[in-house]
This record gives structure tokens, C-alpha cells and sequence, in this order.
């Protein structure tokens, strides 16, 4: 019978909002039973999808770095296009094999975030992780705008579609493509990577063609081509010197710099891989910096073999197409079809390389905010499991940003790949110090410390050649945004930690919590007694003074007490099944203290809890079935009450209480919200003077 009007009560609740519900079902899938034992290996990646997901972001870069990279040479210079391989094949492996070794030694992930405020500080944190999270944002924007160009310049520019240029439908399809995708991500990411792994093997094996036949096809002249390279070498130095040689290799190497970008990806994302994570993570950097160096650094080489030039009369024209193009002349197997299908791989490749950003992008805005830069609610989970906060906030950013710039590449691509070299350089030198500061615990230090050494001197320099470079461009509003975003989070932090201090200034009376004499509680729950029904969170001072002010509202009136709580699962918990268990044992420990205090003062008591990923639906659930268990039950809650409360205040804090108040409500099951005023020193609570406290709070402030 208990069960049968549980269920039903479920039923009509959930009938409140059926019609948004089937429509959000339908976009984004049911929920996800966290109880389900298999549950971490349906979500997780293995490294081969893991590649797929993070790893597109970098291999699609091999579409426009080198590109910029082999225009910056000019034509008498072309010859350098080959020095330019192996160093940008030999950075991809230092900067790689620097992440594997921050993969190793933060195995819980992070990224440069992590490692820049755990090794330099928070100040370095915030700028590495407010770096990482416009980064994100443009690489959603680049890819897509990119993606959109070279697929709409496949069509000719005369097409008109319902009277109207087709390439006047670009932005639109921009805007439709960010749509799509964050729609897939809040749906999973194991789901959206699944649907985008056909286009990445595309990619792959359309490039891995095309590469081996040019080289195939110029084996012959290999050697006539280094005699060449050496000639030109020695030509140059002698007539312009070593240092001028030095600095046109040094611009174009820098102008290529959005080659390197996404490599940190795996180290940001090592949450949501296969256990073991961290061999996964290794193993997923190995794909990725093996396919981005010979890539990119293969489409260099091959640039320099068929003696490729860009094309005078269509300047925007890619080099890579030019390159397709040369490959298939005279070609009795290779035909337009092949030039066609490779570019349109490409293309495709550069949109979901937008994938990147809204996997890792929410993953380091949770991070952000378990340490309170950013509001707490950034680290939730959806019903999908997902950090649905941030890919909401992060396709809201990147829509703003392709309006703003009304999807032009040019601007874009200023703006990028300066972030991500800020938190390449931050990483660096946060490795560098834990290695000379921790060498005689880590005796791998002389091998490890002259890698991160030189990984800080490339990305460092990386990053003041391209600000440098791209400034007066538009690089500068890059700079400005991450500045206001740094100034933002400073705000949010220093607002938290305000309302924590103040939040220590409640006191409870000790008296009220030592009954006058020794008291004997009853064994068992009468249910037809009236009953107090407290939600409550860890056991600290919110709870404890929800109770006492229970006690004191209603004297001799509740003999017997029930406390909920919900083991709410957030990004910083949803790591394993050990993380997912001690979270459990957490909250039930806490409830055993609450039941232990009601003991003290003579009150049968019971606890019931639920783990969730929020806590309103499964507070009411349980308050339901509380509810008919107790027939006399008066449901209770403790709640922040500020002095005046702001517009800052509802977006940082969950009104969790108000939620399950009117929920309950309407229900028809009674909910008091007991308040805790949070104001100045020296105020009071319930006739207390709040000078100094005797119990520490320990409950979030949502």
C-alpha cells in the first residue's frame, strides 16, 4: 500500500510538467540511474573515444596552422617549411610528454587549472583556469566559423537559396551547428562522441591518403630536394646571417602557433575516462600527439616537396586544398572526387573540433567553482550526468561571440591561441617548481625537470611573439574579456567567502544543546504521532540550530523526529565508484550524529537519505514517503535570510529550501523554513548574541 501511493504521488508530480518533461526527454534523454552498478563504464571513454572527443580539436588544427605557418615564409623562404616540420613535430611531443607527466601526478584531472593553483597559488589558478575557459569558447567559435567557410566555399558563389544568397545562410548554419552540439553534449558526452566518430575517421584516413601518395609520389626526388634544402641553407646564412634566418623562422613558427592548441585537453577531460584513468589518459596523449605531429607536421614536408605556392588570384584560397589539387593531376586513380571528399572531412572535422570546447570547458568551470570562483551551481550534474550549467553557459558564449564577429575567421583567429599558451606557460613553470622543490622525493627529477624547462621557454616565447604579433588585431580584446573574467571571479569568491565568515558568526547557546538531566529515548517510531520531518545537510551548524530551533518553536510537541539529507553528486565527487561510495557512507555518518543529539534530549529519531544529482527531486520523494509513513508529520528546513537580498544573491545561491517548500505544498504536507539571518557582526539569532562561534558551520551556503 506504502509503495502504491508513493508511486502515485511520483506520477502526479511528475504530470506537473509533462509536456516540457516529453520535450526534454526527447532532446536530451532520460535520467541516468546513479544505483546502477555499470553506471561509471557506460559514461566513461576509452582512449580510442577519448581521442575522438579531445583529440579533434588538435588534429584539426592541422587544417589552418600550417597553413599560416608556410604563408609567413614567403616564397624565397619556402625551403624552411621543412625545418618548420620537425619543430612543430618536436614541440607537439615536448609539450605532450609534458602533460603526461601532469596526468601521472594529478590523476583526478584539472588540467592547468589544477596544477597552477595547487603548485603556484589560487591568483595563478584563476588566471590559468579563466585563460583555459575563453580559450574553450573561442575554440568552439574558430572551429565552427572555419568549418562553415570551408564547406560554403564548395558551393558556388552565385547560389541562391528561397531568393536569398546561400551565403547569406552561413551565420544561421553557425548558429545551428552551436545549437546541435550543445544539445548532443547535454544529452552526454559519450553520446555525442559516438555520433562524430564516422566524420573522424573520415579525417584520418582521407589525410593519411594523401600524405603517403605525395610522398610516394615525389620519392624519386628526395634526394635532389635535400641537395636543394642544403643549398638554399647555406645560401641564406651566408647572405643574410644566422640571426635573420632566426627571426623568419621564429614568425612563422609562431604564426602556426594554433597548431598547438588542445593538446591540454586530455589532462582537463582525465574525469571522464575509463579506469584506469590515468593509463587511458597516457594512452590517449600518445594518440594524440603522434596523428597531430605527423599531421601537421607531414602537411608541412608535403607543402615543400610539390613545391605548393598560394594562389595569387584567390588569396583565401587553403593550402591544403591547393595541395589536394596537385596531388590529383594526372592521377589515374586519385580524381576531384578525392580532392572533394578530403576537404569536406576537413571541414566537418573543424566543427566538431568545437567538441573540445564543451567537454573541457564545463569541466574546468566545475572546478572553478568547488573553489568558489565561479557560483556552486556550475558544478552540478544534470539527470544526464552532465555539467549542464556549463555547457549551457559555454553555447551562450559562443553564440555571443560568433554575433559579435559575425563568424569572420580573420577575427577570430586573432583572438585565439593566446589563452591557451598563458595556461601552457603557467603549467610549465608550476611542473618546473614542484620538480626542483620536490627533487629528493621524485628522483626522476634530472630527466623530468630539462622537459618542463624547455616546454616553459617554448610556450613562453610562443605567447609574447603572438600578443605581440596579434595586438593590435584584436588580440588585445582577448586580453581585455580574460581580465573582466578574472575581475568577475574575484567578485563571486570574495561574495562567498564574505557569507562564510559571517555564517561563523552563528552561534548556539551550549546549554541547548546538553538536556537539564539524562534522558531515555524511545526504541521505535510511533506513526501516528506528531512528528518533525528536518532536511539537513552535513552535520554542522546549520542543522544543528534548525533542530534546536525546532525544539524551542514547538516545546513538547514533536517526540520524535526524522532527519533527510541527500548525498548530492556533483563534478568534484562523480570521479568512481569508491568516490560515489564514500559519498554515501559521508552522509550517512552525518545523519547517525543527528539522530545521536535528538537521543540526548529524549526523541525517538530516525534518518532516511537518497543520493541525486540535485537535491530537490529526491528530498521531496523522501519527504513523501516520510509523509506516509508519519501521518502527523511537519516538514522543516533550515534557509539563509539576508538583511537585503540582491540579484548577486539568487545567482549564487540554489533557494533549495524554497523549492522543496513549494513543491511540498501543494502536495498538501505543511514545510516551516526556519531562518538564518546572515547579516553583520554582533547581530543576533533567535536572542543570541552572534560574537563568536561555538560550532563551526560545515554545510554549503546553497
Amino acid at each position: 500500500m506504502l509503495n502504491e501511493k508513493k508511486d502515485k504521488l511520483r506520477r502526479i508530480t511528475r504530470w506537473l510538467s509533462s509536456a516540457p518533461g516529453r520535450a526534454k526527454h526527447l532532446l536530451v534523454g532520460g535520467r541516468r540511474d546513479i544505483d546502477d552498478p555499470k553506471l561509471f563504464h557506460s559514461v566513461s571513454l576509452i582512449a580510442f573515444m577519448a581521442w575522438v572527443g579531445l583529440g579533434a580539436d588538435g588534429l584539426s588544427s592541422s587544417a589552418y596552422g600550417p597553413d599560416e605557418a608556410f604563408k609567413a615564409l614567403g616564397p624565397e623562404h619556402r625551403y624552411m617549411a621543412v625545418y618548420l616540420a620537425l619543430a612543430t613535430s618536436l614541440t607537439v611531443f615536448i609539450i605532450s610528454y609534458a602533460y603526461s607527466r601532469i596526468i601521472e601526478h594529478f590523476p583526478t584531472g584539472g588540467g592547468g587549472y589544477v596544477v597552477a593553483t595547487k603548485l603556484l597559488g589560487a591568483p595563478a589558478g584563476l588566471v590559468s583556469g579563466s585563460a583555459l575557459l575563453i580559450d574553450y569558447i573561442l575554440t568552439i567559435t574558430v572551429s565552427i566559423a572555419a568549418g562553415a567557410d570551408a564547406i560554403f566555399a564548395f558551393l558556388p558563389k552565385d547560389a541562391a537559396f528561397m531568393g536569398r544568397s546561400l551565403l547569406e545562410l552561413k551565420l544561421p548554419v553557425e548558429y545551428a551547428a552551436v545549437g546541435a552540439l550543445l544539445i548532443m553534449n547535454l544529452r552526454g558526452i559519450k553520446e555525442s562522441i559516438t555520433i562524430l566518430v564516422p566524420i573522424f575517421v573520415l579525417f584520418v584516413l582521407t589525410h593519411a591518403v594523401m600524405l603517403t601518395s605525395v610522398f610516394f609520389k615525389h620519392f624519386s626526388e628526395i634526394p635532389t630536394q635535400y641537395q636543394e634544402l642544403v643549398t638554399q641553407t647555406t645560401h641564406h646564412y651566408h647572405s643574410a646571417g644566422l640571426l635573420v634566418m632566426f627571426g623568419i623562422f621564429i614568425q612563422a613558427f609562431s604564426r602556426g602557433a594554433g597548431t598547438f592548441t588542445g593538446i591540454e585537453a586530455v589532462s582537463n577531460g582525465l574525469a571522464i575516462m575509463r579506469d584506469p584513468k590515468v593509463e587511458t589518459g597516457k594512452r590517449t596523449m600518445i594518440y594524440m600527439a603522434a596523428s597531430l605531429a605527423l599531421t601537421a607536421g607531414g602537411i608541412l614536408i608535403a607543402y615543400y616537396l610539390t613545391k605548393v605556392v598560394p594562389d595569387s588570384h584567390d588569396a583565401e584560397k587553403p593550402m591544403n586544398a591547393i595541395l589536394l589539387e596537385e596531388l590529383v593531376k594526372g592521377s589515374s586513380f586519385f580524381g576531384n572526387w578525392f580532392v572533394v571528399l578530403a576537404l569536406a572531412s576537413e571541414a566537418l572535422l573543424l566543427i566538431i573540433a568545437a567538441q573540445t570546447g564543451f567537454i573541457d570547458g564545463p569541466r574546468v568551470m566545475s572546478n572553478m567553482a568547488l573553489d568558489s570562483w565561479l557560483p556552486h551551481r556550475f558544478s552540478s550534474l544534470s539527470e544526464r550526468l552532465t555539467t549542464h550549467y556549463g555547457v549551457l553557459l559555454i553555447g551562450a558564449a559562443a553564440f555571443s561571440s560568433l554575433w559579435y564577429t559575425q563568424g569572420s575567421v580573420d577575427t577570430l583567429v586573432t583572438m585565439y591561441s593566446i589563452n591557451v599558451f598563458i595556461t601552457f606557460s603557467l603549467t610549465e613553470l608550476g611542473m618546473c617548481r614542484f620538480y626542483i622543490t620536490h627533487r629528493k622525493q621524485h628522483k626522476e627529477w634530472k630527466k623530468a625537470l630539462p622537459i618542463h624547462l624547455t616546454g616553459l621557454c617554448l610556450c613562453s616565447t610562443i605567447l609574447c611573439l603572438t600578443i605581440y604579433q596579434k595586438f593590435e588585431k584584436g588580440a588585445w580584446m582577448t586580453l581585455v574579456v580574460t581580465g573582466a573574467l578574472i575581475g568577475l571571479c574575484v567578485m563571486i569568491r570574495r561574495y562567498y567567502r564574505t557569507v562564510f565568515s559571517k555564517l561563523g558568526l552563528v552561534t548556539i547557546n551550549p546549554e541547548e544543546l546538553e538536556p537539564e538531566k539524562e534522558m531515555v529515548a524511545p526504541v521505535q517510531m510511533n506513526p501516528l504521532k506528531p512528528t518533525a520531518v528536518l532536511l539537513v545537510g552535513s552535520n554542522g551548524g546549520m542543522g544543528v540550530h534548525s533542530f534546536t530551533q525546532i525544539r524551542r518553536l514547538f516545546p513538547e510537541h514533536f517526540q520524535q523526529i526524522v532527519f533527510v539529507s541527500v548525498a548530492v553528486l556533483d563534478s568534484g565527487n562523480f570521479k568512481g565508484a569508491a568516490e560515489l561510495s564514500a559519498l554515501k557512507k559521508q552522509t550517512q555518518d552525518s545523519l547517525e550524529k543527528y539522530v545521536a543529539l535528538a537521543h540526548k534530549f529524549g526523541m525517538a529519531a530516525t534518518f532516511m537519505m537518497e543520493t541525486g544529482n540535485e537535491p530537490v527531486e529526491p528530498a521531496i520523494e523522501l519527504c513523501v514517503e516520510a509523509g506516509l509513513r508519519f501521518r502527523r508529520a511537519m516538514f522543516f528546513a533550515g534557509k539563509l535570510v539576508f538583511n537585503r537580498e540582491t540579484l548577486l544573491q539568487r545567482l549564487l545561491h540554489n533557494q533549495t529550501a524554497a523549492a522543496i517548500q513549494n513543491r511540498l505544498q501543494w502536495l498538501g504536507y505543511p514545510m516551516v523554513i526556519l531562518s538564518i539571518r546572515v547579516w553583520g557582526e554582533g547581530a543576533k539569532v533567535s536572542g543570541h548574541d552572534m560574537t563568536k562561534s561555538t560550532l563551526g558551520i560545515q554545510t554549503d551556503v546553497d
